[in-house]
């Protein structure tokens, strides 16, 4: 495994959920990270967000460490979630709050 396989690998598993996106939490850089950022602020969860736009290594690295071709990527516990229509969709569906629950993590919108 490269190094930059196990800085991801480290991150993923190190942080309850991980977005590794374009820009930061607080200024998305492509529309589709700040649709993700939104919704997670919306559910009011907890995560770190990884710009991949600051390391062309960890941009490459990601889409190899999922064999997914797209930025951004939701990690919860460890798991690859998806990209943004997958997060949209679960969100929308009500089944993305089930998961964090689930998985032991409190969102703000839970009744």
């Amino acid at each position: 495994m490269s190094g930059i396989q196990e800085f991801i690998a480290n991150e993923v598993k190190n942080n309850d959920v991980v977005l590794f996106m374009k820009g930061t939490p607080q200024f998305p850089q492509c529309g589709f990270s700040g649709q993700v950022v939104q919704i997670l602020d919306y559910i009011g969860v907890d995560y770190k967000g990884i710009n991949v736009l600051a390391d062309a290594e960890i941009r490459q690295g990601i889409k190899d460490y999922s064999n997914w071709p797209t930025i951004p990527q939701l990690y919860i516990k460890g798991e690859f979630i998806g990209g943004c229509d997958i997060v949209r969709e679960m969100f929308q569906a009500g089944e993305l709050q089930q998961h964090f629950q689930e998985n032991g993590i409190s969102v703000r919108g839970a009744a």
